[in-house]
Order: structure tokens, then sequence, then C-alpha cells
């Protein structure tokens, strides 16, 4: 009998793993949206075969259960699907950020004879949607799985091979250890950016200059900042107790940054920077990690008109896709500075490549 694939929440991630399947496997994806609009430009770009014409109705006949759904959706799918006669060899997952409640969750599936296997492919896009589904997003990213400690060996190993087509570098973890991990280095950082933003805010209130210098590098280092308030809400929700113990090392942090300017001692100072850099410096530079890298490339510019579409149309004609782009300095007569933003780093090679051939100057880093 044909397999059969029920993707929940057909967006940017639902819809770049039904690719990844589609490509290795010979298996029938249907897909799930509470959105049905998602669901029909979905079917209509071929990311999946058929819309289920409810939740229930299609898990019952489903092999792999995919819940790409925000964090605090997935709760609820999981309550409904315990309500349901499930295939006693299914395996369902989740794509969300967070494990640990999750997996509490979820062992009402497990004591019914269902797998769950809980999951989180660190990667994603600036572009939201199934129209920006993609096969090869989470290619070279870290994909976590959390299974439960009861959970068979072969199963962790069926659930790869679904998803081998991601061509993801797989890590199973603990629950509450990705949480930990996951709180240090993402969660905790858009707190602080966004903290960081509120208090520049707070400042543009009573002068305006401060808005207008913030748009440099303020701007850069706070971009995820960006990111949906409401995804960001139910994460933090998810994975409280790990945030509250990182928060408080983080004021701990604060207090000893502060003693370091109220004390003025010089070498200290340096040597807190100089530790920093060194450090940040040794992280890995092309990995994938739990933050979406940005991939910069700056091209020189004279300030003449049709330049910046130029640019844009020789990028296009070879098919290259920009997240973004940027001015960053344009003044008469002399060179100015365009940064082009892009979802990959072979994007970002291919454009430095097409761009250096039609005579322009280009280069990573400012």
């Amino acid at each position: 009998m044909e397999r059969r694939v029920l993707i929940a929440g057909v967006g940017l991630i639902g819809g770049s793993i039904a690719l990844a399947i589609k490509k290795e496997h010979q298996a029938r994806i249907v897909g799930f949206d509470l959105n049905e609009e998602n669901c029909k430009l979905a079917e209509k770009m071929q990311i999946i075969d058929e819309i289920a014409s409810s939740l229930e109705q299609e898990a019952v006949l489903s092999d792999l259960i995919i819940l790409a759904c925000p964090v605090e959706e997935v709760g609820h799918m999981i309550g409904r699907l315990s309500e349901l006669p499930l295939k006693q060899n299914a395996i369902v997952t989740d794509v969300g950020s967070t494990k640990g409640k999750i997996m509490e969750k979820a062992e009402i599936l497990n004591q019914k004879g269902v797998t769950f296997i809980g999951g989180h492919p660190m990667a994603g896009s600036h572009k939201t949607g199934a129209g920006s589904a993609r096969v090869h997003l989470f290619e070279n990213a870290f994909y976590v799985l959390t299974p439960s400690a009861q959970t068979d060996e072969s199963k962790i190993v069926e659930l790869k091979g679904w998803l081998k087509g991601t061509k993801a570098n797989f890590v199973v973890m603990d629950p509450k250890e990705h949480d930990q991990i996951t709180g240090v280095v993402s969660h905790l950082p858009h707190m602080i950016a966004s903290s960081l933003v509120r208090q520049v805010e707070s400042h543009a209130q009573t002068n305006d200059r401060v808005r207008w210098l913030a748009a440099g590098g303020f701007r850069d280092i706070t971009r995820i900042a960006s990111s949906s308030p409401e995804m960001w809400r139910d994460i933090i929700l998810q994975n409280k107790s790990s945030l509250l113990e990182l928060l408080s090392e983080w004021i701990d942090e604060m207090n000893f940054v502060k003693s370091l300017v109220e004390t003025g001692n010089g070498d200290h100072i340096y040597h807190y920077f100089s530790g920093a850099k060194k450090f940040r410096d040794s992280l890995p530079v092309r990995a994938k990690g739990a933050i979406d890298a940005f991939y910069d490339l700056f091209v020189d510019v004279l300030d003449k008109p049709g330049v910046i579409s130029r640019v844009t149309t020789i990028l296009a004609e070879e098919q290259i896709s920009l997240t973004n782009i940027r001015i960053i300095e344009a003044r008469e007569d002399v060179f100015g500075v365009l940064r082009l933003s892009f979802q990959t780093d072979e994007d970002r090679q291919r454009a430095k490549t097409c761009l250096e051939k039609t005579g322009f100057e280009t280069y990573l880093n400012m």
C-alpha cells in the first residue's frame, strides 16, 4: 500500500520538509492547515499531493505525522491525535523550538503504542509561508531529535530515513538538554535583542537623533528582534524554567560588566573584550546554528541612476534570490555601498561571482 505522510502546518518549515520527503520517497503527502489558503498554495505548487478534509480523518491513515505548527499549537494537536485510533507503527514528530513540555504532553501517545519523537530542524528563512519552501532549506543544518527513553532505536532510524532528503545533520538529544542549549544560544539572545531595542526606543522618545543613528550598526546587531512576536511569546512560555535561570546568569554578567566600568581598570576591560572576541572568532563560520545566519555581500556602487536596478537584474537573470537589500552609504560622485542579503552561502558566492564578472567590486565584510 502507498505510504501516507500528513503535514499539519503547511508553511515554510512544513512545506520544505514535504519537498525533502517527496525527493527521496514514493509517498502521498497530505497537507492540513488551519489556514486553508496555505494548503491550496502548497497543492498548486506540488508541495503536497492533496488537502486533508480534516486532521482526524487523515491522521488515522497516516504512516508519518509531522506537526509543523507553532509550539503552543503542537500540544493541542497531540491531544486531538491521542483520541484517535492511529496506526500502531505510525511515527508522530514535530518541528518546535522547545521540547520539554511537548515531550511531556506526548507521553499520552507513547502510552498508546504510537511513537512520538520530538524534532527541531535548526534552520529557517527570513521569508514565511509555503511559497518560500525550499528542498535545500535544512541542508547541513542541525536537526535535533528528542525521543523518549522508551523509544525503540529502530523508530529513530526510521524517522531519519523519512527525513534523509533534508540532508541535515541529525543529533539525538535529551529534551531538557535541548531546551537548555537553545535557551542560551537562541532564546536568550532574542530576548536581549528585543530589550536593547526597547531601551533605544525609550531614548528615542526624548531625542529623535537616536532613531537616525540607530539605523546603522545597531539595526544590524538587533535584526533578530524583528522575528514574529507571536512565535517568541509561545517559545518563552514553553521554555520558562530554562530562561529564568539564564536571565539570572545574564543579570550577574551585566553586574560584572557594570563593576568593570565603575572600577575603570583598562586592563580588565581589555581582557573582557579580548576573551569575548577570542571565543566568538572560534565559532564555526559555515555551520548552521540555532539562529538563522545572514549571508551578506557588500557591493561598491556609484551614485548613478539605475545602478541598483542593474544589480538586481543581474541577480534575477542568474535566478539568485535576495532576502534583503539596503543602501549603507550613498553620496554624490563617490562610491556607495549596497548590502545584499541571501538565504544561503551558496547564493552569496554565486552572486559575488556574477557581479564581479560584470565589473562590480564586492567583498564579504565591511
